[in-house]
């Protein structure tokens, strides 16, 4: 009996002490918007465009069922998720099959020791340029305590460049070796300007409004999911107190107005102190362009307070003028430090790591250029190279022994050769210490991403990188995030702890230069793992394709029956798992 009883509170502490799941359905389908003046056909998540916002807590397993009803295939990933363990999930086609059209796939993932503000979006042939993407928020753990006041509510705002061209169209653009151009707008949560002009914007657009109380703080959330163009993010009046960026916590500094670049998230505590004699604007203005050309490419929504008595109006709050001053941007995005006294996802401080004292083992120089011609075609590159992904995604070719599909020799440094197409991947240490310095000879600023992992943003500067610059480095209290600008004309050093068994993708956010080839791989495996501790098995659901197509099953009937639903299956495991400690007992 009482062995019996031992058992009984044995299965009950693990049912509660398990990670919860949490599911979520997500179907991409194609809607008709106008959200500048045209219609046009843009990619909604359940019908809404832009996408749901996922809500989930730390450690918790997730599992999306994504639906596929567009014309053509789809993958969704996940940016800043780091997905331990588990690059099966990650969305991009170095690592997934993609998702063919009336198809459906589960991805299921643990949101392992995060917190903070991310998103999600297409990953294939610029359909984020039309739109499926939406927020991707990980709050903390109640034991784990936050470094600020608890918010008195929480807003999302997704800012980006907009072309009323949708995605096949300017996928046709850069395929006839066209540059996409001037953007015909910026939209704010998926709506166009409000009418802060007559001459810009045209009359009968709709525009968003975010609505808030007097004296209260609110914890907002910007994610930029544009196409090529960092945006300068302000609210009129109101000073933006920085706290987070990409899932680790900031030293917490005011700022009137910050530059978001592609692919980038931050998260602010403002507080409404002003009066409420008008509404106020919220602008997202273009930078590093030629801002007399640019003027029209603004975003604007309203801030309106509750007891507000009339309209905002007048002239848009100033964008920094710093034309002349390139040392303003980079001092800005230098002064973004990490909170290292503050407690991220677990309950140690930020900043212990110390990540300025570990040796570096490996050091690559990545160098972007503008646009060339390679086969004829226009091609964007690292190293004079421009990525072609591989028909089977690489580690199943891995596993499955197919052979011929990449090959691990992606050089360190510019090569003295001309650019080629190739499927060159960094075959990374595992446990490593990396120093990547990312050159940007391109004519434009760009956004750098890394899947899988976070990094520390350890230096940035304009001109050539010297080994010199090492000097200037910030080895204490660099910001840890996924995505990092680069300056034209400049570089930006970040290092990384490669901790994170599996394949991932290095990229430009940019989705031009992203679409033209400018990625690689780094392909990290552990020798000693041969049971699956440090890199999980193939998913029982993955899709096959290329050399391993023959191996895909077709989906049958609804996805009521093909949907992996992971909570029931839990509950079966814990049901089978009682009826064997019972006998046992």
């Amino acid at each position: 009996m009482g062995c019996r009883l031992c058992c009984i509170a044995l299965l009950f502490t693990l049912c509660f002490a398990a990670d919860p799941y949490v599911n979520f359905e997500l179907e991409y389908s194609y809607i008709t918007v106008s959200p500048l003046g045209v219609p046009q056909q843009v990619i909604a998540v359940n019908g809404k465009f832009p996408g749901p916002v996922l809500n989930v807590t730390t450690n918790y397993n997730v599992v999306v069922n994504v639906k596929n009803k567009l014309d053509e295939n789809l993958l969704v990933t996940w940016s800043g998720i780091q997905m331990r363990r588990s690059s099966w999930q990650d969305g991009v086609l170095g690592t997934n099959c993609p998702i063919p059209a009336k198809w459906n796939f589960t991805y299921q993932f643990q949101v392992k020791d995060q917190i903070g503000s991310f998103f999600y979006a297409p990953s294939l042939n610029l359909q984020r340029a039309s739109g499926g993407f939406g927020s991707f928020i990980i709050t903390n753990r109640n034991i784990i305590p936050i470094p600020f006041s608890p918010p008195d509510g929480d807003i999302v705002i997704i800012i980006g460049d907009w072309y009323t061209r949708d995605h096949k169209a300017l996928r046709k653009d850069l395929d006839a070796g066209k540059q996409l151009g001037m953007p015909d707008g910026v939209l704010i949560n998926g709506k166009g300007p409000f009418r802060y002009n007559t001459t810009y914007v045209p009359d009968g657009i709709d525009y968003e409004t975010i609505n808030v109380n007097p004296g209260k703080t609110y914890r907002v959330r910007v994610h930029n999911v544009g196409v090529s163009t960092c945006l300068n993010f302000r609210i009129q009046n109101h000073n933006l107190l920085l706290v987070e960026t990409e899932g680790y916590y900031t030293s917490q500094q005011n700022y009137t107005s910050v530059d978001i670049h592609v692919g980038q998230s931050y998260t602010f505590l403002v507080t409404m102190d002003q009066n409420a004699s008008s509404d106020y604007y919220i602008v997202a203005s273009p930078r590093f362009v030629n801002q007399s050309l640019w003027q029209k490419v603004t975003g604007v929504a309203v801030l309106h307070y509750s007891n507000s008595k009339g309209n905002a109006a007048g002239p848009l709050p100033d964008p920094p003028n710093d034309a002349y001053d390139t040392s303003y941007a980079l001092n800005q995005a230098m002064s973004i430090r990490q909170n290292v006294s503050a407690s991220g996802a677990r309950p140690n401080p930020q900043g212990s790591f110390h990540y300025g004292q570990i040796n570096v083992t490996d050091v690559y120089l990545l160098k972007s250029v503008p646009p060339v011609v390679i086969d004829g075609k226009l091609r964007a590159t690292y190293n004079g190279i421009s990525f072609k992904n591989p028909e089977t995604p690489i580690r199943l070719a891995d596993v499955y022994r197919v052979k011929g599909d990449y090959k691990l020799d992606f050089p360190t440094k510019p090569m003295n050769r001309p650019p080629k197409v190739d499927t060159s991947l960094i075959n990374a240490t595992y446990k490593g210490f990396i120093e990547v310095i990312l050159q940007n000879n391109d004519t434009v600023a760009q956004s750098f991403h890394m899947d899988g992992y976070s990094f520390f943003v350890v230096g940035m500067g304009f001109g050539e990188w010297t080994e010199n610059n090492r000097g200037s480095y910030n080895r204490w209290d660099a910001i840890f995030r996924s995505t990092t600008q680069v300056f034209p004309g400049g570089w930006t050093a970040i290092m990384a702890s490669l901790d994170n068994v599996g394949v991932w993708n290095l990229r430009a956010e940019n989705l031009d230069r992203w679409y033209l080839g400018q990625e690689t791989y780094m392909r990290i495996i552990n020798p000693e793992d041969h049971s699956n501790k440090t890199e999980l098995p193939v998913p029982s659901n993955a899709l096959y394709c290329g050399a391993l197509a023959s191996k895909q099953k077709p989906q049958k009937t609804s996805s009521a029956t093909t949907i992996f639903r992971s909570s029931e299956m839990y509950l079966t495991f814990m049901l089978i798992f009682s009826a064997v400690i019972s006998l046992l007992c």
